[in-house]
């Protein structure tokens, strides 16, 4: 395990950020996301704060799916995570085999289930995104969804040939979740989290005809749940691989 904190980012280049914006602005003009970001943070961390309020920003663009996934292995130092959850470690551990590097440190954002990047670190980011791109399959089958009569519907563009294994999860998020931070390192500090992940369903296995899934928002409608993200991703919950499609929406 590497040092729990990393230092902050330097200021990013107003070049590198025209870049991110204009590579943004492309990609939510052709309709698709362009990467599923993945923050694994700590409310017991004092680097995080910075990376949160980025995937804030970054939450905002249509061209992002921009997730917190909180872990729990900073609990013991004072402070009890209260959006934490064990298996939000487990998949950090599996992504960090998966690359085989072993680097799990907070705040960590694994880009498109391929890369990692300091989450504070914009340019990084970005840089990850494009090398992510590059492979073959990523972010490449169109996933839509939609609401109707209280019914979450999912419907995943058929495959031009049939995929390696791969699997379909649903994520009931809570959009914006503010907490104070009674003890630890960020004790006295009120922060807010965006589009926190509270749990995972397995909708199914992909196959190369298009597939579709309908979920009952009452299912997942628990502990401030106000959107969902559905993943397609290759391997498996703990083997994760790369991501094929992804989209997220609004449930109230």
């Amino acid at each position: 395990m590497r040092a729990r904190h990393v230092a902050p980012a330097l200021p990013i280049a107003s070049f590198v950020i025209a870049s991110f914006v204009i590579a943004s602005m492309a990609a939510a003009q052709a309709g698709e996301p362009r990467a599923v970001l993945e923050l694994f943070t700590s409310q017991g961390c004092s680097s995080c704060p910075p990376a949160d309020r980025l995937v804030g920003q970054l939450a905002s663009d249509p061209s992002i799916v921009a997730l917190s996934v909180p872990i729990d292995y900073w609990d013991y130092l004072g402070w009890h995570d209260t959006l934490a959850n064990p298996a939000h470690s487990a998949r950090q551990r599996a992504y960090a085999h998966a690359r085989g590097d072993g680097q799990i440190y907070t705040p960590q954002i694994v880009v498109n289930g391929a890369a990692d990047a300091l989450g504070s670190d914009q340019a990084a980011i970005e840089r990850a995104i494009a090398q992510t791109d590059r492979r073959n399959g990523v972010m490449s089958l169109p996933v839509t969804l939609a609401v109707n009569n209280g019914t979450l519907n999912v419907t995943i563009a058929a495959a031009d040939k049939a995929p390696a294994a791969a699997e379909v999860w649903l994520c009931p998020l809570a959009k914006a979740v503010p907490v104070a931070i009674g003890r630890g390192e960020n004790r006295g500090r009120t922060i807010t989290y965006h589009n926190v992940v509270r749990s995972w369903l397995k909708l199914g296995t992909l196959s190369a005809a298009q597939s579709s899934w309908s979920v009952p928002i009452a299912q997942i409608k628990a502990e401030g749940v106000d959107a969902a993200a559905v993943m397609v991703q290759e391997g498996s919950h703990d083997k994760p691989g790369i991501i094929l499609g992804a989209a997220l929406t609004d449930i109230r």
